[in-house]
């Protein structure tokens, strides 16, 4: 078995473990996740992430288990690593590695981090037109996220296997975020949604019978020995759904920063785990930050850009750290900007 696949390995137990006690330990009843739970379970995750970011900073070799200078240039030449390593000095083309390693995962987690709120704005959405009870909520959301960390690990070692492959696609992945940046800045995600008439429900009641109301926190029950699936199952395929279109957007845009497919899975699947506790913190106050929408637009519009002329960035000496800086200032000014300038309340 190979090093990364036992890395692999452990970093999936984990996820194994903290969804076992999540669902198993801390949220064994259902009801409401009040604003001082959210900000714990997401200071727990974004620790997480923290602790994994000084991980690969200290310990980043063990990753794909680099004991010598060959093998380290062929992971940088293989991943295209934003380094060099033509020094005759192991140790300090090592810590070079690990240090660019590092900030290559979270600079990917906080894209990740940051499109995930666009999702947030759909799921409010979703969960009003279906009026789905508060208390429910955590539980469709955790089986939503299960989903979407299986989805996410085929979709990211697949394209990975396209990148390595085609190395043109990677254009590819910018014109098309170049285009979902335009969109989403001309998009109103505030759009009410039609719940009979939406496409998942549509084509679930063609093949599935739905059963008329709600039952409770059941996705599935039966009566007079047919069994049927719940209006609560409709919102779950649906929040699968959408995590698949946004999926799209996120993947090949943390692909502009590192082509290791192992830190785009794992920066991706942090930045997922946290998605639940980030809803529940920003559900009642996201309309708030009404330019964040905006900032997102520009963020994939960048990101699309970086990846179309990345060669030339790469020769001017643009390195992740650079990336860092801008996609963090788009954040924060698309943030700042919303507290300065409030929405007007409509009459």
């Amino acid at each position: 078995m190979s090093h990364e696949l036992i890395f692999f390995g452990g970093f999936t137990f984990f996820i194994i473990l903290m969804l076992a006690l999540d669902l198993g330990i801390f949220h064994k009843q259902d009801k409401p996740v009040s604003f001082s739970q959210a900000a714990v379970m997401s200071a727990v995750w974004v620790s997480f992430a923290i602790c994994f970011y000084f991980f690969l900073k200290t310990e980043g070799q063990e990753l794909h288990n680099i004991q010598t200078q060959t093998q380290l240039e062929q992971i940088v030449k293989s991943h295209q690593h934003q380094i060099s390593v033509n020094s005759t000095n192991f140790q300090e083309n090592l810590n070079r590695y690990k240090e660019n390693l590092s900030l290559e995962f979270i600079t990917g987690y906080i894209i990740e981090y940051a499109l995930s709120v666009d999702n947030i704005f759909v799921m409010v959405l979703i969960f009003a037109a279906f009026g789905v009870k508060e208390k429910y909520y955590h539980r469709v959301l955790f089986w939503g996220i299960l989903g979407a960390i299986i989805m996410r690990y085929i979709f990211i070692f697949l394209g990975a296997t396209l990148v390595n492959q085609f190395s043109w696609i990677l254009y590819v992945f910018g014109a098309f975020l170049i285009y979902s940046g335009g969109m989403m800045f001309f998009t109103n995600d505030n759009e009410e949604i039609d719940a009979e008439n939406h496409k998942v429900v549509k084509l679930a009641s063609k093949y599935f019978a739905v059963y008329p109301r709600f039952v409770g926190k059941k996705f599935f029950v039966k009566e007079n020995g047919r069994r049927f699936i719940t209006p609560l199952f409709l919102v779950l395929l649906i929040i699968e759904f959408t995590d698949v279109i946004f999926a799209v957007d996120s993947i090949p845009a943390i692909f502009s920063i590192t082509k290791d497919p192992f830190i785009v899975f794992f920066s991706n699947i942090f930045a997922v785990l946290g998605l639940r506790s980030m809803f529940f913190l920003l559900v009642n106050v996201i309309q708030k930050f009404h330019y964040l929408q905006t900032g997102l637009a520009v963020l994939l519009v960048f990101i699309g850009v970086k990846m179309l002329v990345h060669h030339w960035l790469t020769l001017w000496g643009f390195t992740t750290i650079h990336s860092l800086f801008v996609i963090v200032g788009i954040l924060t000014v698309s943030v700042v900007a919303s507290l300065i300038f409030p929405k007007k309340e409509t009459a």
